[in-house]
């Protein structure tokens, strides 16, 4: 089961146009979601004037090694890493979800346009990886979402509770969660894994629809601050902000971090 690529097998009752024409109209709405968010939020904009604002204000001009290590420490430790993450468990979840779902979304692609019918052998890595990508979102995702949320760790809500911030996080969720149990289903020759898939598409597309009104650009914008912020802080316009207190036994050190932050 872990070895067979289901899109293959879905391609028997699926036409393979039908199957790529979806993924790729899922790709466009992600790069169009994106762009519009951009235009919409002034992102770019905003981005552009406080690169303006850091260039009168720095104080020296690093080297170009100094850049390169700077970009190296910030990939490393901000985005692969999550560093800004202060909480273990918080962290650990982000990045089983984000690494899951990269997992997921290049092992989809690759299985749809790569081997998209039975007759073309699935190198059995790719069906593996698309299920452990899936099973580490579900693992990631439900964890955040039941135990680690502010609002329900620390303010006592429900964990049933839905806002529009939370959009990204139970779409993301519910694809993989139908789309391990619509793979099971059809491997395992249950009728009723046609519902699986119709949910399964349906939260896919809600997925990558929504980009405009969820978290999900947040994947592309967090790490272009990560490198602006780091990059101000070396040539020493700190966002226009004050240096670090050489003193913090005075004006207070935490002992520890809250457990939900």
């Amino acid at each position: 089961m872990f070895e067979i690529n289901p899109f293959a097998e879905l391609t028997t009752i699926v036409p393979v146009a039908v199957m790529q024409g979806f993924v790729t109209v899922m790709i466009a709405l992600v790069a169009g979601g994106t762009l519009f968010d951009i235009i919409h939020k002034g992102s770019a904009k905003y981005f552009f004037q406080r690169w303006s604002r850091e260039k009168s204000s720095k104080e020296r001009d690093p080297g170009f090694d100094e850049k390169v290590m700077s970009v190296t420490r910030t990939t490393a430790h901000d985005i692969l890493a999550s560093g800004e993450f202060c909480n273990f468990k918080r962290r650990l979840a982000h990045l089983l979800t984000m690494y899951g779902f990269i997992a997921y979304a290049v092992a989809t692609a690759v299985m749809v346009y790569s081997y998209p019918t039975i007759d073309v052998a699935t190198p059995s890595y790719w069906p593996q990886i698309w299920w452990l990508g899936s099973a580490m979102v579900c693992v990631g995702g439900y964890w955040f979402w039941f135990f680690i949320r502010v609002d329900v760790a620390a303010e006592g809500n429900s964990p049933f509770r839905l806002v529009r911030a939370d959009l990204f996080v139970v779409s993301l969720v519910l694809s993989t969660t139908f789309a391990l149990i619509w793979a099971y289903g059809q491997a395992s020759g249950i009728t009723l894994s046609y519902i699986a898939l119709a949910l399964y598409l349906i939260s896919t597309a809600v997925l990558f629809g929504s980009v405009p009104w969820s978290k999900f650009s947040h994947m592309f914008f967090k790490p272009a601050a990560a490198y602006q912020k780091n990059l101000a802080h070396l040539n020493g316009g700190r966002n226009h902000l004050p240096a670090p207190s050489d003193k913090p036994a005075i004006l207070g050190k935490p002992e520890r971090h809250g457990h939900n932050y």
